[in-house]
């Protein structure tokens, strides 16, 4: 097989074939939607201006996310299953599409005043999560069939450095054509926002709905003609779903002859509930602690995004240099080692025992964004959480795959996707809890600090997973 197929003539993995190539390009165009509505623009937009207080807009996104991974949790293992004894994965992908592509668009009509309400974007919002996790078990099912044997770490961080290296653009795009224009007399910046787009009324961030939508489609595109996809097994869909339920019932099971799998699984309940919450509220979190606009949160997505891409050629290196499992626990104990100073940050101190008065110091630039100490240092610690983030999803993965049976991969990527769903409600529901009673963003984003540490310590009882020869 030549090297275009991405196996060399001498059997050694080669360079990376169409179909592997096509997949990275396809999980970075799906990912663009977690980027662009989940943390960065959309969401601090409905917590900020939709629900108009930070405080109850970080709990209303807590029950929304509570209840999105409850309907994940019970769907996506019987999902997976039943696909395995189905066969091909594209016609489910092809009907998510046509699921959340409306749905984002419709997004752009979540205006303050003159709009669907509140609880009907919260609606929109439920359904595009579960959606998009479904369509995560579909696509990480395709994994092993997009890479060939040995490329899995590679092909694995590549989809998640191709997700954030999307988004940066994205962000870029929206910062330079609708919100520095008018805001700033810099060379290269448009005059007035392009098109005509007028920003009063939040338009840049109503935008980022559509402007998803059509990535996520561009990116199915050479995904669905050129990704290996798995062979009918001629079974129909109702019986599909009989043998479905049949092997999740065998599968879990069996767990007990996969110790490792299933301790591994268990464990990544903790941490990537608390990674999940953390990914899904830093948005929020960082717009009401520092009290940043539009303007400001493109910034802190972009700069996040860039370094995220850091993250997903981390993650393979130190898959290879330590072993997926230790690569794990050090990612996580570096997110929450930052996370844990994060939270001593605030507009008037720093790393909790330091006060700042911004009204005693000279801004450190004359630029529109960014000009306390305290925002820079806050920038910095983010930056760095979105490196550990992007890397521990991406060797959780490849962890996966190195402890499954090759022969049930997609029911075990159903159970993979139930470890990192069936508590999410857990930790959405602490945050939302913690917020309420103590009325503080900061105390909501303490149960998180526990997720992770529980879940790094759980990681010591996974045996396998080590350095490969």
């Amino acid at each position: 097989m030549s090297d275009v197929a991405g196996v060399s003539a001498g059997g050694k993995p080669g360079g990376l074939s169409k179909g592997a190539l096509s997949w990275i390009f396809h999980q970075g165009s799906r990912d663009a939607y977690v980027v662009l509505i989940t943390i960065y623009i959309f969401a601090p937009y409905f917590s900020r201006v939709l629900v108009g207080d930070p405080v109850k807009g970080q709990a209303t996104m807590a029950d929304i996310a509570t209840a999105f991974g409850l309907l994940t949790a019970l769907t996506a293992p019987l999902l997976g299953a039943s696909i395995e004894r189905y066969g091909p994965r594209k016609p489910f992908l092809i009907g998510i599409l046509a699921i959340m592509l409306p749905l984002l668009m419709l997004l752009w009509f979540a205006q303050p005043n003159d709009g669907p309400s509140v609880a009907v974007i919260g609606a929109v919002l439920i359904v595009l999560g579960v959606s998009y996790n479904w369509g995560d078990v579909l696509n990480n099912s395709l994994l092993s069939r997009a890479a060939e044997p040995g490329q899995e770490p590679l092909v694995s961080g590549l989809g998640y450095a191709m997700a954030n290296g999307l988004s940066v653009s994205l962000l870029i795009f929206m910062m330079w054509a609708f919100v520095l224009p008018g805001a700033v007399d810099w060379p290269g910046v448009p005059a007035a926002p392009l098109f005509g787009l007028p920003t009063d009324n939040h338009e840049p961030a109503r935008l980022s709905g559509p402007m998803a939508a059509g990535v996520m489609l561009l990116g199915a595109i050479p995904f669905l003609l050129w990704t290996r996809d798995a062979p009918r097994t001629g079974l129909s869909m109702a019986a599909s779903l009989r043998h479905g339920v049949r092997l999740l019932i065998d599968t879990l099971s069996n767990l007990k002859g996969h110790r490792d799998v299933a301790t591994f699984l268990a464990t990544r309940m903790l941490y990537c509930d608390g990674m999940t919450a953390l990914l899904v509220f830093s948005g929020l979190f960082a717009a009401g602690l520092m009290g940043w606009g539009e303007l400001e949160m493109l910034a802190y997505g972009i700069s996040l995004s860039i370094f995220g891409v850091l993250g997903g050629f981390l993650a393979p290196w130190l898959d290879k240099t330590l072993g997926p499992r230790r690569a794990v626990q050090l990612e996580i104990f570096g997110c929450l080692i930052v996370l844990i100073s994060a939270l001593g940050m605030g507009r008037d101190r720093i790393l909790y025992f330091w006060s700042y008065d911004a009204a005693a110091h000279a801004p450190l630039w004359n630029g529109p964004l960014f000009r306390t100490l305290p925002e820079v240092i806050y920038l910095g610690l983010g930056l760095l959480i979105a490196v550990f983030v992007t890397a521990q999803y991406a060797s959780s993965r490849t962890l996966l795959v190195r402890l499954a049976p090759p022969d049930r991969i997609a029911a075990f990527f159903g159970l993979f996707a139930l470890s990192g769903t069936a508590t999410v409600w857990l930790g959405s529901l602490l945050v939302a809890l913690a917020t309420r009673i103590f009325q503080s963003q900061v105390a909501g984003f303490v149960p998180i600090v526990g997720l992770l540490l529980l879940g790094s310590l759980g990681l010591f009882l996974v045996k396998g997973g080590g350095r490969e020869a």
